[in-house]
Parts: structure tokens; sequence; C-alpha cells
């Protein structure tokens, strides 16, 4: 599947002049058929497009995975047979792999090619299978956003689909994995993008880039936790969830001063043991500032189901002694829950660096990359600062931060009261009577220690009891972004 780059290019304007891009193929669906596609479910669209125009044909022959008419379908197709992308079966052709549009958020069209999806009923996939883009690959690319860089490595790459994003950001990238196939398929998505320039490396973690430096390290890794390694793009063949736990703390020799690394990840609950000190601990080995979010977690069974699912294994003969192995397998580790998430590393310099480990399971607002300086400077600040610091320096509100009060119509005090962030993350924060009116108050310019005697003063409570509790509430509303310490005006 090494295409002649003359025959990439025809093939990239082909697909431009049609309109297979994710707004032409979303238009021509339609909205119910391109919902039920997302699901993976091909009946709507296969239904929309048997009129046989050209870019029907081109959905169904590259995103379905359907026969076309060889004379309905307008490309190179003995040069795209003989490049391996297309097979002849008659009078028509099948695609050998996946090719679909992709949106980088960039002014330029783009497209990502893998193996083709699989579903209930094909072939059991190859050991080196790569897999397309989806879900996992939009919420890396949405963490991964940064402003301009230098160097940026995008390590387990597969089809080459961060690779896009990470285009005019980065002045240099180094894309690598373990799969010599999944480069070869990634190398066609940058070609058909128009994406040049790119070092791709073959090989495992860190190994292609030993001794070298990056601004941004991203990776959507082998994450997939599993008794077994069959598939390459999933499974890493390290125990549990240590190949996770490995890339982290392998990750800080390879940052340049200032850099960052964000990934997603899996990771072990464990009986007994606190997940956000079994994560928080691969991070706190690292000396660099950090963040990690759990924006899922499943049960045992639930993990298993998944990624059957995802291999197609499902109804098969081999599916409930797979299922019943990985199920033993996990239980033999005491393992309760697995968590989803992201983690990202701040190589800040600091000899005092800063771990957050929390969980977010609510919509944020995207791209959250955009957010990750700001958390990371709110946690350091809200840790770094004595109980006299947070007394004595003028806070200010979130933008967009609203408060809610619950309780009974008519009641004369709430039961709960809230405060809700209805930009960024948006947390939301249980607090008391005084936390609500100090955010009701704080402004920037006066410090808590004084409204804190008028609040004192206006409830009847002790002044002094109120000031020796206020920096703990304070503490976590900086960090967690509720409260910030304005900057010089």
């Amino acid at each position: 599947m090494d295409a002649p780059s003359d025959l990439v290019r025809r093939l990239r304007d082909r697909l431009a002049e049609t309109g297979y891009t994710i707004d032409g193929v979303r238009e021509r669906l339609g909205d119910p058929a391109a919902s039920a596609l997302a699901r993976e479910e091909i009946v709507p669209a296969m239904r929309a497009t048997r009129d046989g125009d050209p870019l029907a044909t081109l959905i169904r022959l590259w995103w379905l995975g359907a026969p076309v008419s060889m004379a309905a379908a307008d490309l190179p197709l003995f040069d795209l047979i003989d490049a391996g992308l297309l097979v002849r079966l008659g009078d028509t052709v099948q695609a050998t792999v996946h090719l679909q549009p992709w949106d980088t958020g960039a002014d330029r069209p783009a497209w990502v090619v893998s193996d083709r999806k699989v579903r209930p009923g094909d072939p059991s996939l190859r050991p080196d299978h790569v897999v397309g883009a989806g879900g996992a690959s939009a919420n890396l690319a949405q963490l991964a956003w940064t402003g301009p860089v230098g160097r940026a490595l995008d390590l387990g790459t597969g089809c080459g689909v961060q690779v896009l994003h990470l285009a005019g950001r980065a002045g240099e990238v180094v894309a690598t994995d373990v799969n010599r196939r999944a480069l070869r398929l990634a190398r066609l998505s940058w070609g058909l993008s128009d994406v040049t320039g790119v070092d791709a490396r073959e090989g495992s973690m860190y190994d292609p880039v030993e001794g070298e430096r990056f601004d941004l390290v991203v990776s959507n890794p082998p994450f997939v936790i599993s008794p077994a390694a069959r598939y390459s793009y999933r499974e890493s063949g390290f125990r549990a969830d240590e190949f996770c736990r490995d890339l982290v703390r392998g990750t800080p020799r390879h940052l340049a001063p200032g850099g960052h690394a964000r990934f997603l990840a899996n990771w072990l609950h464990v009986k007994g043991e606190d997940w956000q000190d079994r994560v928080g601990g691969w991070l706190e080995e690292t000396g660099c500032d950090g963040w990690v979010v759990q924006r899922d977690v499943q049960d045992p069974a639930e993990y298993v189901e998944l990624w059957l699912r995802d291999s197609a294994e499902h109804g098969t003969s081999a599916y409930r002694e797979r299922y019943d192995e990985w199920l033993a397998w996990l239980e033999s580790m005491d393992v309760t829950g697995v968590g989803f998430g992201w983690i990202v590393l701040h190589d800040s310099g600091s000899l005092n660096p800063v771990v957050r480990v929390e969980e977010l399971t609510q919509q944020v607002e995207l791209p959250v990359g955009a957010q990750v300086e700001d958390v990371l400077r709110a946690v350091a600040t809200a840790h770094r600062m004595s109980g006299d610091d947070l007394l004595d320096t003028p806070l200010a509100v979130a933008e967009g931060l609203v408060e809610e009060r619950i309780g009974p119509p008519g009641a004369d005090h709430p039961e709960r009261i809230l405060l809700r962030q209805s930009r960024g993350l948006r947390r939301t924060a249980v607090v008391g009577t005084v936390e609500a009116a100090l955010a009701g108050v704080v402004d920037g310019d006066l410090p808590a220690r004084p409204l804190l005697a008028a609040i004192a003063e206006l409830t009847g409570e002790d002044e002094a009891a109120l000031v020796e509790r206020a920096p703990a509430a304070l503490r976590s509303l900086v960090a967690e972004g509720f409260l910030r310490v304005p900057g010089p005006r």
C-alpha cells in the first residue's frame, strides 16, 4: 500500500472535487443517516447513497466498504488496484482500506487512511490491524491543542491522525509506531492531506527518539489492559496498566524545558487502593507539574465487553472463553474497575512541582488543551500560597461563575449553595454561606481578611473562627478555578 505520490495527488484532487469532505458527506447523507453512521450503523447511509451519484459512490466505496460499479467510480481504478488500495471483483471494485474525511479545525481538507471498519460478522482482525480515527482521536486533538511549538512527537501515531492536527502548529513533527504497517497507512493519510516533512520512525515507546527532546509530546497509546497482546493498536504486552505508568515515567527525559506532554490512558481501580494515589504516584516521580482527569470508569465486565465488541468478537465461538479468561485475570489482581481519562505533564522547571488528580464527567469547554496552562497555574498558585497569603491577597471571581441556591420554595435558608462555572471545565463546588458571601464580594481590590470581618459582623459569627477556617476553603476554590489571583494592572 505504498501509493506513488502522483497517484496520491490525483486521488486527493478527486476527493476534493467530488466533495468527499466532512461537510460534504454530512450534507449528502442527511442528519439521520449521518448520526446513524456515527453509531456505526450503516443501513441508513447505504439507503441514502443508492442513487449512485459521484459523491454517493465515494461514500459507499471508501467509508461504507461496499463494492461499487467500476463504471460508476470516476477514479484511477487500475492504478489504485496496483497500489493495493482497491481490489477488483468482477465488474465492481471494493476498497481494501477505510478512507474517511477528517476535520482538523484548519481551513484545509484532510483524510485519514486505516484498515476497514470491523463490524459483526467480519473476519478476525489481523494482529497489525490499523484502527481508524474516532472519538478518542478527537478527544486527544482537543487536549493536545496548544499554540505554536518547535518540535512535536506523536508517539504511537497509528493512522497518523494526530499529525494532521500538529501540522501547521509544529515546526518539526516526529511520528513513531511499533507497527510498520501503521506507518505505511499514516504516510497515505499525510500525503492525501498534503502534509509533508513528517519524520516517521518505527519502534516501541521512546526507543526511536532516545536522547531527543520535544516541546510537545502527544499519544493515544495502546492502553487497553488485557491478559494478552493480540492487537498492536490497543495492547502493549505490558502487565496491567504498567505501559501507561512507564510512559509517564519515561516522558520527562524527552521534554524540552517548558515542554508539555498530553496522553490518553487507562488505569486500574484495585480493591483497598485509591485510584488517585495510584495514578498520582506515577506523576509525582516525574518532577513535572501534572494533571490527571478521569472521564469515565467501567466495571470489569463492562470493560471486557467494550473491547471484545471493538474487535468484533461478540457472537463468535471464542467470545465466552475470552470473556471468562479476561475477567478471571482482572479478578486475580483484585480489580474493581478501569478508569479512562487524560494525563498532562509540564516541565515547568519548578523545584516544587504540583500534581492534581480529579474526576470530571461533565461536558467541558473545547478545546480543553487551551485551558491546561491555566489549570496548572491555578493549582500551583493555591499550593504555594500560605494561609496568610490567601487571606491578604486580593482575589477575584472567575469569569462566568454563577451561584445556585437549592431548597424548598419560600425557605429562609437554602439546603445547599453551589458555585458553578459556566465556562471552562464547568466544575461545581458545594460551599457554605461564608464562602458564598466571599465569592459575592471579592473584586480583585480588597483581600479576604477585611471582607471576613465584615461578613462576621453581618452574620453574627465569630471573626477569629472564620479567619481560621477560611484559608482551606480559599485554597480549594483557587486551585479549582472558582477564584483567581488577578495579575498586575
